[in-house]
């Protein structure tokens, strides 16, 4: 199967970095999801092993599914679940290498808003960076992708950059030692 993208790379099933979640996976995911009925799983594909959890180099996968709540505003997506586990697990910036997000509608859905600039957060963009950014410990990763996934197996592949373009992020704030030196001046 060939995938859509909406890169210049194209990937097809063989080839793909990270295994996109079938529909019976994300039945069996863990998702719950008594109310919107709208199941969604994410796996995350890490090329580093945690420092907490191993010392082993393969590849490692992290999976999320969403949770909800009768609060509405209080659920989870999906991927913010799956990354929250690989930071808890100590995984950082720079090892995550591609992120799969799987519905089981047609067509493929994309992460919402907030888990955009979650991913964003912990893959990042490649744009040029301030000096400062290295302040924060901010890290490149260009062109991560991120592969959506409809209940027919069928995807399409985009980069953070492209799901969220001219993004902010934390090279965009002061460096941490200006933001200590206007705390203590007030």
């Amino acid at each position: 199967m060939q995938a859509s993208t909406a890169s210049n790379v194209q990937y097809d099933s063989d080839t793909v970095l990270i295994h996109g979640l079938t529909r019976a996976e994300v039945e069996t995911l863990g998702t719950k999801c008594p109310y919107s009925r709208f199941r969604v799983g994410c796996t995350l594909l890490i090329s580093s092993p945690s420092p907490i959890l191993s010392s082993s180099s393969e590849a490692v996968y992290v999976s999320g599914a969403n949770v909800e709540n009768a609060s509405y505003p209080v659920g989870t997506c999906a991927e913010r679940v799956a990354l929250g586990t690989a930071v808890v697990q100590g995984h950082r910036q720079g090892s995550f290498r591609a992120l799969a997000v799987a519905t089981d509608v047609v067509p493929a859905s994309s992460p919402c808003g907030m888990c955009r600039q979650f991913i964003r957060e912990f893959c990042g963009v490649s744009i040029p960076f301030p000096s400062s950014a290295l302040q924060w410990g901010v890290r490149v990763q260009p062109e991560m992708p991120v592969f959506m996934y409809d209940k027919n197996g069928e995807f399409v592949v985009m980069t953070v950059e492209q799901l969220l373009p001219v993004s902010f992020g934390p090279e965009s704030l002061p460096p941490p030692h200006e933001l200590d030196a206007a705390r203590t001046r007030s």
